[in-house]
């Protein structure tokens, strides 16, 4: 995720801004406990005692998709940037009203389905999200090919929430 953060910051560049990078505590989700949402609300948490009230923006792929869509209702989340997210269908969606998400998936990804992020997206917006599906042209899963227009994109949506648009 490290050249995502750097896309970040140069496309907020000159705002004063936070990158922080979240390593979780334990592999995988872990069915009911939820490890990586845990984790990061626990970062959600550190992060307020370190900075204080400011919007938060959260940017993850894969599992750190799903839980930055499980942690978004934290009152401090302004949006997330999922990249091709876990979204399995029985993810709760009630709390991301009055949230803006963007979804990038390639239909191509053979790891994580693009349909069940899709599906996710209007479950979400059914409940009062403006929830956007961003459907890459390449990249699979590992977003490898194409690794310039995924650090683009979401470079670009990440400074549309901070900016509040």
């Amino acid at each position: 995720m490290r050249p995502f953060g750097r896309a970040v910051l140069r496309a907020l560049r000159p705002r004063p801004v936070c990158v922080a990078y979240l390593r979780y505590r334990r592999r995988g989700w872990n069915g009911d406990r939820a490890d990586a949402a845990r984790d990061a609300r626990e970062a959600l948490s550190v992060l307020r005692e370190r900075t204080g009230d400011v919007p938060v923006v959260l940017l993850g792929h894969s599992m750190g998709g799903r839980a930055a869509l499980r942690v978004a209702g934290d009152p401090a989340v302004r949006g997330v940037v999922a990249l091709a997210p876990w979204c399995p269908p029985a993810d709760p969606v009630d709390h991301l009203a009055g949230r803006r998400l963007f979804l990038l998936h390639d239909e191509a990804d053979r790891v994580t389905s693009a349909q069940e992020s899709w599906d996710f997206v209007r479950r979400a917006r059914a409940v009062g999200a403006d929830a956007t599906e961003v459907r890459m042209p390449v990249g699979g899963h590992a977003m490898l090919r194409g690794a310039g227009l995924w650090h683009g994109r979401a470079a670009d949506l990440v400074a549309r929430l901070v900016d509040g648009g």
